[in-house]
């Protein structure tokens, strides 16, 4: 049930942040995939075996964000699909606690970079 409403979170904030975005360009031009995963460990205090699985998931991340921001047709299913992607592999790894602070961040993240998520 804790997981049901932590998801609704989710879907609440990430909606509410792609409305506020407002004037805000629709897709970045590049994806500079710069993820600290040391910094993220620290912020979410992660376990040894959570940090290695969460350094894998980045790099993947970043990959399908790259391709994303240079591909020429369906760049905003493409960007979807990578996000969603790495929620979906996060929500595996991270505790709830833990999910709660990603989303945050991730959602800033997003917004910082001009990227507005549907």
């Amino acid at each position: 049930m804790k997981r049901l409403v932590l998801a609704a979170m989710a879907v609440i904030c990430l909606s509410a942040s792609s409305f506020a975005a407002g004037k805000q360009p629709t897709t970045a031009t590049t994806w500079e995939g710069n993820i600290n995963v040391t910094k993220l460990s620290n912020y979410l205090k992660l376990s040894s075996a959570q940090t290695e699985e969460v350094a894998n998931i980045t790099t993947f991340f970043d990959e399908q964000m790259g391709r994303a921001t240079r591909a020429k047709k369906n760049q905003d299913k493409m960007l979807q699909n990578a996000v969603y992607g790495n929620l979906k592999l996060m929500k595996g790894t991270l505790s709830a606690e833990q999910y709660a602070k990603y989303i945050k961040l991730m959602n800033v993240t997003l917004q910082n970079r001009g990227i507005e998520i549907k």
